[in-house]
């Protein structure tokens, strides 16, 4: 609706009175992941009991709900995407670009390995200029539902070019959608519902400038 569409463009605020309330929606990836939310500390802007029947949030969310990237209670420990979990395992998914790789210098002759040697010096550079996607699960808060999130990163601390000078960064993202209590007006003649939001995440890093 209209409504809604409007509410979920208004910027992070305090409207005179009320609650202050997310903008968000799909973001380039270079802004990614997404910060924290500074939330009104007043409890009185929070979901009561009867606001957090898992049952009635479920069927509100419909098929949205995705176990893979949200969870209503406290979760076990992410895993890294699955180039992370390749490495892991000794580096045995080579992607197809790196298969095809002729090594030797640029303008001179190529260098003539046997298999076995090509394929540890290939998965040597994939060990080191990977980019996977690492995940951890962050805890929203009360007001979203579900509350809990698993979010990506790109690992950034150190170069993951060869030469040095690259690092890993966001370049493809997907959007999942919550739940978020939003309140409008004051006291006792405030009104608070659940509304949908767009909730952007890393999907893929790639080494780059």
């Amino acid at each position: 609706t209209a409504i809604r569409a409007l509410l979920l463009c208004l910027c992070l605020g305090l409207p005179a009175g009320g609650q202050p309330f997310l903008r968000l929606r799909p973001s380039p990836s270079d802004n990614l992941p997404v910060k924290d939310i500074v939330e009104h500390p007043d409890p009185e802007y929070d979901p009561k009991e009867q606001d957090l029947d898992e049952r009635t949030l479920r069927k509100k969310l419909g098929s949205h709900f995705d176990p893979g990237f949200m969870a209503v209670a406290v979760p076990g420990p992410a895993n890294a995407s699955g180039a992370a979990a390749a490495a892991g395992r000794g580096g045995r998914r080579l992607p197809a670009e790196l298969r095809r790789l002729e090594l030797g210098p640029p303008r001179g002759p190529r260098l003539r390995l046997g298999k076995k040697a090509r394929r540890k010096v290939l998965q040597w550079l994939w060990a080191h200029t990977h980019c996977p996607v690492f995940y951890a699960w962050k805890d929203l808060g009360v007001r979203f539902w579900p509350r809990y999130i698993k979010e990506g990163n790109c690992l950034a601390e150190k170069s993951c070019s060869l030469p040095e000078g690259m690092f890993c960064k966001p370049v493809k993202s997907v959007t999942k959608t919550f739940l978020r209590w939003h309140c409008q007006g004051w006291s006792s003649q405030k009104y608070c519902t659940w509304i949908p939001v767009q909730y952007p995440l890393i999907s893929e890093c790639k080494c780059s400038c």
